[in-house]
């Protein structure tokens, strides 16, 4: 349509009319004249709308999938979430038993040495300055820890620190090859001097070469001059190995410590040394040996021509003609023949 002076005209006199309409719809209500009009209208475009729908209802379905998917997926997410958290709780616990049971170990140790410790957790293994066996444990010098404390758990001696910071403190192993302690054997009271090895046995020299060493033998700490480095009596090993002292002046054993230095949790500094030194006192009773069961004696018995039965002793036992108690006269009595043998 071309835009002349006449359709200027008729569109202002269909906006006219349209306004009209409304005005006259929404005044008439229910009985508007126009409602009629609605009907058929509704009438003829409804199956168009509904046929509309219908192609645009797969849309909206798979949309409402879609987000239904995604509260599906963020639920799963929710439960294996939890069921991880449970999992590591579960976790949790047995290891929280496990180093429940470490402390009272170490508690025992403690008070069999007399020993005033100070637990402390294993944070880190190694050490920043070198590929030395060491660990670090959470307490410091905020905590009363000094450099050449004495460290130990509950199997025994863990080495002793030798770097405190304020917070955490470094402690060289009992294993590691710069390590060495004063050691004295228990009952004969053999010293020695015990030097790490790394994952292999400590190797122990004897200050005496014709010191005697079996295999099963266990060592202690000696200690150190007001107890620094090494408080007297913590459990060190046991032998597995002794060479021949080939006449030299000190002789060498393989002792295998009593520590596991690979699986190392809670641990405890002695900040307090012993007013006696313990001795033997905190080594483990030995599991006693099973008895040998005892034989059972066999006894050799015999008939004689009288029909006595004789032991090997001489001893008479009884009579094969004599007829026991309760039973008929001349019945057979069922005790066997010469050489019976009784066990």
């Amino acid at each position: 349509m071309r835009d002349t002076r006449e359709s200027r005209l008729l569109l202002v006199l269909l906006i006219a009319i349209a306004f009209a309409l409304i005005t006259v719809d929404i005044r008439g209500g229910e009985g508007s004249p126009v409602d009629g009009a609605r009907r058929a209208a509704a009438t003829a475009f409804g199956p168009v709308e509904n046929g509309v729908a219908a192609a645009v209802d797969p849309v909206g379905n798979a949309i409402g999938a879609i987000r239904a998917s995604g509260r599906r997926h963020d639920r799963i997410a929710a439960l294996e979430q939890q069921n991880a958290a449970l999992k590591t709780k579960l976790g949790s616990d047995d290891r929280n038993r496990n180093r429940v049971r470490e402390l009272d170990k170490m508690l025992k140790t403690s008070a069999a040495g007399q020993y005033g410790i100070k637990a402390a957790e294993v944070v880190a293994i190694g050490a920043a300055q070198g590929f030395s066996w060491t660990v670090t444990i959470d307490a410091g010098s905020h905590d009363g820890i000094k450099r050449d404390m004495t460290v130990i758990n509950g199997d025994g001696l863990v080495g002793r620190v030798t770097t405190v910071g304020p917070d955490t403190a470094t402690v060289l192993l009992a294993n590691d090859p710069d390590f060495t302690v004063g050691t004295r054997m228990e009952k004969t009271d053999e010293l020695g001097f015990a030097t790490g090895q790394g994952d292999r046995p400590l190797s122990v020299q004897f200050l005496n070469g014709k010191a005697k060493v079996k295999k099963g033998d266990r060592l202690v700490t000696f200690g150190s001059s007001k107890g620094k480095p090494f408080v007297p009596g913590v459990p060190v090993g046991e032998v597995v190995r002794v060479d021949p002292s080939g006449g030299a002046l000190t002789r060498t054993v393989y002792v295998r410590p009593f520590v596991g230095f690979t699986k190392l949790d809670i641990v405890g500094i002695v900040v307090q040394a012993p007013r006696e030194d313990p001795r033997d006192l905190v080594l483990p009773k030995k599991p006693k040996k099973p008895e040998k069961p005892k034989p059972t004696p066999t006894v050799t018995v015999t008939i004689s021509p009288n029909g006595d039965i004789v032991d090997t002793n001489g001893k008479v036992l009884g009579n094969v003609n004599e007829t026991p108690s309760g039973s008929p006269s001349g019945s057979p009595n069922p005790t066997g023949s010469t050489g019976n043998t009784v066990n």
